[in-house]
């Protein structure tokens, strides 16, 4: 995941979701979002 552009990174946290992917896969993203501290970002779209 770290080679994921922020961007690519949300975007996949958005799909992962639509489609409700397995919340272990969703939850790991989710956590890669954090420590890259884009928590802002979900909390502004949602």
């Amino acid at each position: 995941m770290k080679k994921l552009s922020d961007e690519l990174l949300i975007e996949s946290y958005y799909k992962a979701t639509e489609l409700e992917l397995s919340q272990d896969f969703i939850d790991l993203i989710k956590s890669e979002i954090k420590r890259r501290s884009l928590g802002h970002v979900l909390k502004a779209t949602s």
